[in-house]
């Protein structure tokens, strides 16, 4: 059993009714799943919408690495530190996906001594909510396949249909498939493929939605098809929105759960940073701020990517102002980023932090340019120096960014409280002027260049020419207004996974364009990204399974 997986077994943790009356929500506003996690009502969530808000600190990263940046960890021992300072605070985090948990990582739900718990329900199955998404996007395939079989009356392109089906699963043999094989009764055989459900844009539009009115709206705006003269089809076309809003009711509430501190936590919604829009959903971060003084929340991978499109896309969105932004790094990846490689990364090497902190460095910018105050939290590892800290913080202080050491992993909040009060002092100064990178009346083309030039570091984007023109058609279908969500690997600022550091003066190529009108943006797919991941040579699937009484072992 790993030191993590240890830690959370030995942990007492507390009815989950205690916890919400510590967030002050009543037991009337609680759906129990067992005694340790819960739903909370979505009458409540709507009443706490009239409260004032608290405010909102993001938690993002520098470009992940094999070696760890920890950022849920530090996400949930901020939020125990903040609490343990007198600090209402509640904690938003994502559900995790299947496909890491059993593809490349294992659990995702902290580490150490900051995590949320139940971690072994909360990273397989939890309340069901990637099982109903998964379950109503597939009913949308379904249902189109089933118009095709009937004469297919709206007069659908069988070439152009733009809806694929999902799976919560790593599995690159289902990216491309042909179904519809065996006959007349079987339908036609067309070309198809699978996404992985967090990728879904039922899953973005799960995330995005304000209340079921929304979420229903929004699902029947998802275009699945183009007739011959280019015209779209939709869901609400195929009348497929309403048992697809039914399928989502109940899991549309958010998850209340808690640290091994006690603090309440929120996790909701799930999508990937890399691929999709990468941020818990709206309805949980909303149901917290009308509850807390500080909301405490996670955007997926580094700062180009969850963080970006957490400011563009869901800010933008949901009308949200985040007031800080606290960037976690550590010195082990930053060694990596400066060169080194995996297996040699305890060994002190001043030199390689110095180069590596380059890609920290521009992370930083990057959220200043959003009008944030950014702090950077050094989540510590027993291999780091002194000295390797301290030319850290000697490159960051002529840039005015405060370098903050935590080790809330081995020391849960009290290892965060440093952390927690230069949180504070940042939100009681008021700073933040936040503004998205780039305004709804650009055109799509340029909303891609703009993110590509100031946040990636490139000099331009290489657009295939099947996507330009797939630009064009969105923009004269009425979408040109929308946000872009680019998925890129997550490793580089470019979109070579083995470009680590801060590369400049790439250019972006983009391959593919892809509308999601229900969520309300425009998907840029860049260099060889998949929105079907595949399984690694050795994937965590094969350390995970029960012991003797029956548990779970293997998660981390």
């Amino acid at each position: 059993m790993g030191h993590d997986e240890a830690i959370a077994r030995a942990a007492v943790l507390r009815p989950i009714g205690e916890i919400a009356a510590k967030a002050g929500i009543p037991d009337s506003a609680l759906e129990p799943y067992g005694r340790f996690k819960a739903k909370v009502s979505l009458d409540f969530a709507e009443e706490v919408r009239g409260r004032p808000e608290g405010a909102l600190v993001l938690v993002t990263g520098i470009s992940p690495t094999p070696a760890g940046e920890g950022k849920t960890t530090t996400t949930i021992g901020l939020g125990d530190a903040l609490n343990r300072l007198g600090t209402k605070t509640m904690i938003c985090l994502r559900e995790p996906s299947l496909g890491p948990c059993f593809g490349v990582k294992g659990g995702a739900t902290g580490g150490g001594r900051a995590q949320v718990a139940p971690m072994d329900q909360i990273n397989l199955h939890f309340t069901g909510d990637f099982h109903a998404i998964t379950s109503a996007h597939n009913l949308l395939a379904a249902m189109l396949d089933n118009h095709l079989f009937w004469d297919n009356p709206l007069g659908i392109d069988p070439r152009r249909i733009r809806f694929r089906r999902v799976m919560d699963m790593n599995d690159r043999a289902l990216r491309a498939i042909v179904d519809g094989l065996g006959g007349v009764s079987n339908g036609a055989p067309r070309e198809d493929g699978f996404d992985i459900t967090v990728a879904s844009e039922v899953m973005a539009i799960f995330c995005l939605a304000r209340d079921l009115t929304d979420l229903q709206d929004r699902l029947g705006r998802i275009v699945v098809a183009e007739r011959r003269d280019g015209s779209l089809v939709t869901a609400r076309d195929l009348r497929a929105d309403g048992a697809m809003a039914a399928l989502l009711r109940d899991a549309f509430a958010p998850n209340l759960v808690q640290t091994l501190e006690g603090s309440p936590a929120l996790v909701h919604g799930g999508p990937f940073a890399n691929i999709a829009h990468g941020c818990n959903s709206v309805m949980a971060t909303k149901l917290g701020l009308g509850l807390a003084d500080v909301v405490v929340t996670e955007a997926g991978f580094g700062a180009d990517l969850g963080g970006e499109k957490f400011l563009d896309i869901k800010c933008r969105q949901a009308g949200l102002k985040p007031a800080a932004s606290v960037v976690v790094a550590t010195i082990r990846a930053l060694k990596m980023h400066g060169g080194v490689p995996k297996e040699a990364l305890g060994e002190p090497n001043v030199a390689a932090v110095v180069r590596g902190a380059e890609n920290l460095l521009r992370h930083v910018q990057n959220m200043r340019k959003f009008g944030l105050p950014v702090i950077v939290a050094l989540n510590h590892f027993t291999s780091d120096t002194e000295e390797e800290r301290r030319a850290l913080d000697g490159l960051l202080k002529p840039h005015g960014v405060t370098l903050v050491p935590c080790t809330h992993w081995a020391d849960g909040g009290a290892g965060a409280e440093g952390l927690a009060r230069i949180v504070l002092g940042v939100l009681g100064e008021k700073k933040a002027d936040f503004a998205p990178i780039y305004e709804d009346r650009l055109p799509l083309d340029e909303k891609i260049a703009t993110v590509a030039r100031e946040i990636y570091g490139a000099e331009g984007v290489d657009l295939d020419p099947a996507a330009a023109k797939r630009l064009a058609a969105i923009t004269a279908a009425g979408f040109g207004h929308l946000p872009v969500c680019i998925a890129k690997t997550q490793y580089s600022f470019s979109a070579d996974p083995k470009r680590l550091g801060a590369p400049s003066g790439h250019r972006l190529p983009v391959r593919e364009v892809r509308l999601s009108a229900g969520a309300g943006f425009v998907v840029a797919l860049a260099g060889t990204i998949m929105t079907m991941p595949g399984l690694p040579r050795e994937p965590a699937a094969e350390r995970i399974g029960l012991d003797e009484q029956g548990q779970i072992i293997g998660l981390f």
